[in-house]
């Protein structure tokens, strides 16, 4: 009997389906499961105080024993950034191209991990044996360098994984996307294409890397102060581009923000980022030159409060101030949730003078993602017998599998799945969902991981919302009798200054609440906190339509 014979192969998205970023997917077949991406999602609105999110690991830690690699599609946050987290866990192997590679390693340095794991560079076209998968890196072309789709073959079929992708035909690095190997595949029979759906609402083609190249040299040739480009660390290309352009135009260039540093550091030692000598200087060394002849490339380009972006925005940063004749760009996209934080440095960086050139007023970037007519070119290639469309939102997959459609891929065989589902596909090449797994965010804050829950947030939300009301009394733990207090701090209520009126109030509902309670009662602290509590809750409520957090606080004498 053949190995195949029975067998199941399944698919389990663990992140980056319903949500941008925390992108995660494993695979099972027999007693193996491997692993492609471990990423992590940057706060939404209403994670209040959380650092950023990973995926539950809870099936895997379960199944620990059969998780056999990691194999990872490119050096993205949302794809590599929970890596750390994970190797705490799982001692296994972790594949991916160099410059994917080199970006990890110095993340690992900073959890004090890279000693202890196993990194191991393939090279596109290069195929990896883990057990009963085959797995070969495909290289396709994105807004970083080395990114790579995955073959894998499996002894009931073949599946392609694109990662992120676009089909770029002028690539700044001029590695071209790999559209032979895609065919290839299709030719050979492909059991099933899962597919990048980021930009799967916009039509047409995504415009190439090349494009802000242009739009810089535009910017570069009518400004004659300095020039402060802000940009993901991560985005080798969009340096690069800037640093030609730079050179070009007789500036020196000056990095800004640790892992801006960090990255263009890697990228210059492993010959993915080409800076003529004596062009990249130490930001110290600014005042030496005229502002027609310093380019800034920093990072803060999505608003984040300490960024180095963020900073000068707010007059706070060490080296560099802020003043007329400066020319901010923010080349790079809004991640949903950060618009508003974008905004308000746009708007500190216009008080202060400085023109600021960003996406709503010129072509200063563009996706890394496939518009729908790449989208379709992938799916004709690769032909694949089902179609699951991955990373992005439910719209986003939504419109993804209705591209799929148009295309004559049958309904019956495309398959919406969300984090959590088993798709299980057979020896017969059928597929359906089986169950599902856990699968959810661990959410991290400073040290934390995982401390932090929907409880906490949802008390970070009153907080925010309705601030808090602490009650301080003393009572004579053997008699109940009130000794002190009740004394009363608000924070985030009223301002107690201009309210004495309403917190005199308040003493009263709480003297008249200890009143109405027997000696007994009063002597069960825990009993005393809750009729505080839900008394003052209701007159609050009543009183001025807001739900405050209530925080009696005894002290028994």
């Amino acid at each position: 009997m053949s190995e195949a014979a029975g067998a199941t192969l399944s698919a389990i998205p663990l992140g980056g389906l319903g949500e941008i970023g925390m992108n995660m997917m494993a695979f099972e077949f027999g007693d193996s499961i491997i692993v492609v991406d471990c990423g992590l999602m940057f706060p939404e609105d209403e994670m209040l105080g959380v650092d950023f999110a990973i995926p539950d690991f809870s099936y895997l830690i379960e199944n620990r024993d059969r998780v056999r690699a990691v194999f990872l599609t490119h050096g993205h946050e949302d794809h590599v950034g929970a890596l750390p987290y994970f190797l705490r866990e799982f001692d296994v192997p972790v594949f991916g191209t160099p410059l994917t590679l080199g970006l990890v390693t110095q993340r690992l340095k900073e959890h004090r991990l890279d000693e202890i794991v196993r990194l191991v560079s393939v090279q596109p076209r290069q195929t990896i044996e883990m057990g009963p998968f085959r797995v070969e890196y495909i290289r396709v072309t994105h807004s970083i360098g080395d990114g790579a789709a995955l073959g894998i073959t499996t002894p009931i079929g073949r599946i392609l994984h694109t990662g992120d992708f676009k089909i770029d035909p002028t690539p700044v690095d001029g590695q071209l996307f790999d559209a032979y190997k895609f065919a290839e595949y299709g030719d050979r029979g492909l059991l099933a294409l899962f597919s990048d759906s980021t930009n799967a609402e916009r039509e047409g083609f995504t415009p190439s890397e090349k494009v802000i190249g242009q739009a810089l040299e535009e910017i570069f040739s009518q400004t004659s102060g300095r020039i402060i480009v802000s940009t993901f660390s991560s985005n080798i290309h969009r340096i690069q581009q800037c640093v030609d352009t730079a050179v070009r135009h007789g500036r020196k260039v000056f990095l800004n923000g640790r892992s801006m540093v960090q990255n263009a550091q890697i990228a210059q030692e492993m010959g993915y980022l080409r800076v003529p000598p004596d062009v990249c200087l130490r930001t110290e060394q600014m005042k030496q030159f005229d502002d027609r002849e310093v380019t800034v490339i920093t990072t803060g380009s999505q608003g984040e409060p300490m960024s180095a972006l963020s900073r000068m925005a707010l007059d706070d940063h060490k080296e560099i101030k802020i003043r007329p004749g400066d020319t901010v760009v923010l080349s790079a996209k809004a991640i949903p949730g950060n618009e508003r934080a974008i905004s308000r440095v746009i708007n500190h960086l216009l008080r202060r003078g400085a023109e600021v050139i960003y996406e709503n007023v010129s072509e200063i970037h563009v996706s890394g993602h496939a518009s729908q007519e790449e989208q379709k070119i992938v799916i004709n290639l690769a032909r694949p017998r089902h179609f699951v469309p991955i990373h992005g939102e439910y719209r986003h997959l939504y419109h993804h599998a209705q591209t799929a459609k148009r295309l004559g891929v049958p309904s019956e065989r495309i398959h919406l799945v969300e984090n959590g589902d088993v798709l299980e596909f057979d020896a017969d090449g059928n597929a359906a969902r089986r169950g599902r797994v856990t699968a959810g965010r661990t959410f991290i804050d400073g040290k934390g991981i995982g401390d932090v829950g929907d409880i906490v947030l949802r008390d970070r939300m009153r907080l925010a919302h309705d601030g808090i009301v602490l009650i301080l009394i003393a009572i004579e733990k053997q008699t109940g009798r009130l000794l002190s207090g009740p004394d009363i701090i608000s924070r985030g209520f009223v301002f107690e200054d201009a309210s004495q009126e309403l917190l005199q109030e308040v003493r009263e509902v709480v003297v008249g609440t200890l009143d109405e309670m027997g000696p007994e009662a009063k002597s069960e602290w825990t009993m005393v906190q809750a009729r505080v509590r839900n008394l003052l809750k209701k007159f609050l409520l009543k009183k001025m339509d807001r739900k405050p957090m209530i925080l009696p606080v005894i002290i028994e004498v």
